[in-house]
Order: structure tokens, then C-alpha cells, then sequence
């Protein structure tokens, strides 16, 4: 693959991550202001360590959460990932899954918390978590369905955001293991008198890899 072409690709692979994580913020923003809610947001787990990530905040936090760690296993968020199922508490000190040390060191205590996980073709991504809503009525059945609305956006995001590093890790390691990402810019190089619409039709595809549920990565 030529140094243009790798060059070219890496910038479509920026772009779309951009895009996936601005999306993401969205709908972190979106759900704290429905909900009236403190804060919101969602987490990545990270196969290769085992770990939740913030990867969008909105409301107390955001500044300095994003990136941030903590063991899958531990907490609400990883109580909700590996159970798959969505979890809702009014006061956090009364229930035995809330990891106060794991909150404390985010430097934010929740009273109460909605919490559901983010599923993409049976795989659990990650999890959405809105903080501290204003305690008015028990939480309602068109609530839940707000926030599975949220979360069904936020593990679309998710996937395609998590799509795009992995074709950014391929880009990153040899020639010979780029596979589809390799395949695609030898199809443009051989448009050799096209090189701007070869250029275009390799960021398209490459989106379309991305958006593809059998994209290869």
C-alpha cells in the first residue's frame, strides 16, 4: 500500500471515528436533558483489558471522564453488562451492587441511577447510565422505552465507533496483515488516471466496510 493511499485511509478512518463519537456525545446529551438528569453516559468495554471506558460524558464529569478505566466486573455498569439486563435505582446506598469507591474516584457520587446495556447482534458493548433524574413518580414504563430508544442509538454508535479503531489497528501493522483495508486501496491504485475519484471511492468504501455487519474487522 503507497504512503498516499495509507495516508488517505487513515484520514477516512479519523473522520469516522470523529463522526461515531459525536454521535455519541449526542446522545448522551440528549438523554441528560429528556431526563433531567445530572449527568449521563456511556461506557466501551475493552476486550483486550477487561474494562469499561467512558467514551462520552454529559453533565458532571465530562471534562475529565472520557478515557477514564475501571474493571468490567465492578459496579453497576458491570453488573448491567454482564447480565445484559437494565437496572434502575432511586437510592445507590441501598443496593450492594453499587461500587462507592469505583464512583468516588470518577469524583461523582450519584444518589440514584438508570442504567441499561448496549447490544449489538447479541454482543454487549458497553453501557448508558443517566444520573440523578429529579425524583418525582416511580420511573414509568414510557421512560423505559425512552431510554431503550437512547441505548439503541448509543450501541449503533458504539458498534461503528468500535469498527473504525479496529480498521485504524490494521492500517497501523504490516502491509501484508491489512487485509480488507489492503484490498481495497490495491483496487484504487489501479485506477491510475482517476486518482481523485479513486480517492473518493475508497473512503466510501471503506464507510461501507465499517457500516457492514461483516465488514471483516
Amino acid at each position: 500500500m503507497s504512503d498516499e493511499l495509507r495516508a488517505a485511509v487513515a484520514a477516512g478512518v479519523a473522520g469516522s471515528e470523529e463522526g461515531y463519537r459525536s454521535l455519541l456525545q449526542s446522545v448522551v446529551e440528549v438523554a441528560r436533558a429528556i431526563f433531567g438528569a445530572k449527568a449521563s453516559s456511556v461506557f466501551l468495554l475493552d476486550e483486550a483489558t477487561d474494562e469499561l471506558v467512558f467514551e462520552a460524558v454529559a453533565g458532571e464529569g465530562a471534562e475529565t471522564l472520557v478515557g477514564q478505566r475501571f474493571p468490567s466486573s465492578q459496579g453497576v455498569a458491570g453488573w448491567v453488562l454482564v447480565t445484559r439486563q437494565p437496572l434502575i435505582i432511586e437510592n445507590v446506598t441501598e443496593d450492594p451492587r453499587f461500587a462507592k469507591e469505583v464512583a468516588e474516584s470518577t469524583g461523582y457520587v450519584p444518589q440514584g441511577l438508570m442504567a441499561v446495556p448496549l447490544l449489538h447482534e447479541e454482543q454487549a458493548l458497553g453501557v448508558l447510565e443517566v444520573l440523578d433524574r429529579p425524583q418525582r413518580t416511580q420511573f414509568s414504563l414510557v421512560e423505559m422505552d425512552l431510554l431503550g430508544l437512547f441505548a439503541n442509538q448509543a450501541a449503533i454508535a458504539l458498534d461503528l465507533l468500535r469498527r473504525a479503531r479496529k480498521a485504524e489497528a490494521v492500517l497501523a501493522s504490516s502491509v501484508e496483515g491489512a487485509g480488507i483495508v489492503a484490498q481495497l486501496a490495491a483496487t484504487v491504485e489501479s485506477l491510475e488516471d482517476e486518482r481523485r475519484a479513486a480517492g473518493l471511492k475508497l473512503l466510501s468504501a471503506l464507510e461501507e466496510v465499517l457500516r457492514s455487519d461483516e465488514g471483516g474487522y
